[in-house]
């Protein structure tokens, strides 16, 4: 399951109570005052972990507390610092405060730490009152609460090729042709709900040592109006703005009666609306479903695209993800365009 936002409540730990003691031994009749200062609270800390993909955990445990400080005891000793806790985070996860929704953080690299929540500091015990007019003082101070938060987690996915389209493009179906993932397949918009992830796996060099994997992700349907928040609308937007390169998949004969082009210029436009550096990705455009038609029919559609649409460099190809015809070149043209020095998506935020 693929959990892309939650909530998470966040108590950093309360600083230990100053101590109040005066000591009293047989060989120091005015000892004086020696209570010592309370221990610091724990403090909460997120941290990057490329091991996660999901924000699923955080559904059953959504509640994080750090240590209380310990308090100060007499003798001049400090009392000991509550231990602070860590919660790992996916790559991508962005901190939102609930309360009024500001951006506090971006995990986007593996071991990257943030404090969210300090912990309160310990109190001062009584020795830390006196002075030479104050030399039995009997006050100390409490220790300070430690910070609390209500946090929203949003989770842009990390991938290096996302398919984008519109519903029943054939993007599930695509999927489950270029990895080992099982999405769900039907004859009806909207199919998929959530982003679903698969592993491509290409052939090795020609030494046969080194395996080359791409992470795809099949994003769900996107209808004109996206931008606005139509449909699933910011749900799919913010998914695909970190991944590497785009596949927008197209139906080459739509059952609706609509025309390739103008489903290609339908969701460009819901692009650019929503972000200019999202409509700058690179982009393979696939002309799916190729085996619905013959190859005279398959050669007028690809004509008649490549005359209606102006690509500016981009990469016009066709291909079944129901039959793999075409799929394996797909992939190829994905790793290249990728690069062979492909950095992790985090690592390239937009």
């Amino acid at each position: 399951m693929f959990l892309d936002r939650t909530t998470i409540y966040i108590s950093a730990g309360k600083g230990g109570d100053g101590c109040v003691s005066l000591r009293h031994e047989k060989h120091l009749p005015k000892g004086g005052p020696d209570g010592g200062d309370g221990g610091d609270g724990g403090s909460v800390v997120l941290v990057g972990d490329p091991s996660l993909d999901t924000l699923l955990g955080f559904r059953y445990s959504p509640h994080f507390r750090a240590a209380d400080g310990r308090p100060g005891m007499g003798r001049s000793m400090q009392g000991v610092d509550g231990a602070g806790s860590e919660i790992p985070v996916p790559l991508g996860t962005l901190i939102y405060d609930a309360d009024d929704g500001t951006l506090i953080a971006l995990i986007e690299r593996p071991g990257q730490r943030h404090h969210i929540a300090r912990g309160g500091r310990g109190g001062f015990g009584n020795e830390h009152f006196k002075s030479a007019t104050n030399q039995t003082p009997r006050q100390s101070t409490a220790g300070e609460p430690g910070g609390k938060l209500t946090l929203r987690l949003e989770l842009k996915l990390i991938a290096d090729v996302g398919l984008i389209g519109k519903p029943n493009a054939g993007k599930s179906t695509m999927l489950r042709a270029v990895s080992r993932a099982s999405p769900k397949v039907a004859d009806y918009p909207f199919t998929t709900r959530s982003p679903q992830l698969g592993i491509a796996e290409l052939p090795g060099t020609q030494s046969g040592d080194q395996r080359r994997r791409l992470v795809v992700a099949d994003i769900p349907g996107l209808i004109e109006g996206a931008s606005r928040g139509a449909g699933l609308g910011h749900d799919f937007l913010r998914h695909i703005e970190r991944t590497g390169l785009l596949l927008h998949l197209l139906d080459i004969a739509p059952a609706d009666g609509t025309e390739p082009v103008d489903n290609y210029h339908a969701i460009q436009r819901e692009l650019a609306q929503y972000s200019s550096a999202l409509a700058g990705k690179p982009q393979i455009i696939v002309l799916n479903k190729i085996d619905l038609v013959g190859e005279p029919k398959r050669q007028a559609y690809l004509g008649r695209f490549k005359e209606a649409v102006n690509l500016a460099g981009g990469h016009l190809i066709a291909a079944s993800g129901m039959t793999g015809l075409g799929v394996e070149g797909m992939l190829e043209l994905c790793w290249s365009l990728l690069g062979k020095d492909r950095r992790p998506a985090w690592r390239t935020p937009t």
